[in-house]
């Protein structure tokens, strides 16, 4: 299926406001419970082969996100509002499927990300359908803890749970901070960026929850990486900051 208009425009100017606030280059480096979350998908594996040198032509870095002087910039720059009390409305399937296959090379999300945020070189893929990397093994260093994941089998339900594909900023936080207002092909592509995803330890992705940088970070070394993300994100989809987000967010930018 041709990519819509709709999907190029977003696409562009995510990348756009990324480059624009760092300027050029890639970065080796996020999906949770309440319909976030990058679980297994069950398929069943077809013949697997090892990923050779680096990532796949189609599989892009994802986007460094700004330095610290331009975050600031930009954090100055987004809309503040109050904070809505709890999450009312919101539903997973307000952003559509769990994962879809956005860029249109035959891998879903889940396995464009596991395989781009992998060691290169560490990952063992499989021809499954239209996907020829499908991810069956691999190894992963967790931004969140520090950790290094090595998994030797993901259709492993057990493994399988134990690395997952966090958004960023979390599909609630997105939703009451503008994405309520979004039509749902919105919401959906929302969902499905690439920019915003990132392979992490899945409990630690679980403890994250729907979490906002008031309530919620990661390891200190990651933390001015994480809110010079964050602050990417919400400027590129124009979603809002609240007072306390604000302030965590410039207390993580002090790290760097």
């Amino acid at each position: 299926m041709a990519t819509t208009s709709y999907d190029v425009l977003r696409g562009l100017g995510l990348v756009a406001v990324l480059l624009v606030l760092a300027g050029c280059g890639a970065a080796s480096s996020s999906s949770t419970p309440g319909g976030r979350s990058g679980q297994p998908s069950g398929r069943p594996s077809g013949h697997p082969g090892h990923h050779s040198g680096g990532h796949r032509h189609d599989v892009p870095p994802a986007q460094a996100p700004p330095r610290a002087t331009q975050a600031r910039t930009a954090l100055d720059a987004l809309a503040v509002a109050p904070r809505p009390r709890g999450t009312e409305g919101y539903r997973r399937d307000a952003f559509g499927s769990s994962w879809i296959d956005t860029d249109h090379d035959g891998c879903n999300q889940r396995d464009d990300v596991l395989l781009r945020d992998a060691v290169p070189g560490s990952t063992t893929v499989a021809q499954q359908g239209a996907c020829d990397h499908d991810v069956l093994a691999g190894t992963w260093h967790d931004p969140y803890t520090g950790r290094t994941l090595t998994f030797t089998d993901l259709k492993d339900l057990h493994q399988a749970e134990a690395i997952q594909i966090d958004h960023v900023v979390p599909l609630a936080e997105a939703w009451v901070s503008g994405a309520r207002r979004w039509g749902r092909a919105e919401r959906e592509s929302f969902a499905n960026d690439l920019h915003e995803l990132l392979a992490v330890d899945g409990p630690t992705n679980m403890s994250k929850g729907d979490g906002d940088p008031a309530s919620w970070r990661p390891r200190r070394g990651y933390q001015c990486t994480y809110a010079r993300r964050w602050i990417a994100i919400k400027a590129a989809w124009h979603l809002a900051v609240d007072p306390a987000e604000v302030a965590a967010l410039r207390q993580m930018l002090g790290y760097c």
